[in-house]
């Protein structure tokens, strides 16, 4: 992993630390790459929970 990509990682490891438990508001005019990335994969988890309710 390059120097780059792990002090990315480590921001955004420390900025959910901190959201734990808590309701974060999302704000889609703040959002990087990888908050959009996070919520495609929530929006196809989504949709893999409510197909397999049917």
């Amino acid at each position: 992993m390059e120097k780059r990509n792990r002090k990315s990682s480590l921001h955004n490891n420390a900025k959910a630390s901190q959201a734990k438990g808590l309701d974060v508001e999302y704000s889609s005019e703040l959002a990087d790459q990888n908050d959009l990335e996070a919520q495609a994969r929530a929006q196809a988890a989504d949709r893999r929970q409510k197909k397999g309710r049917r």
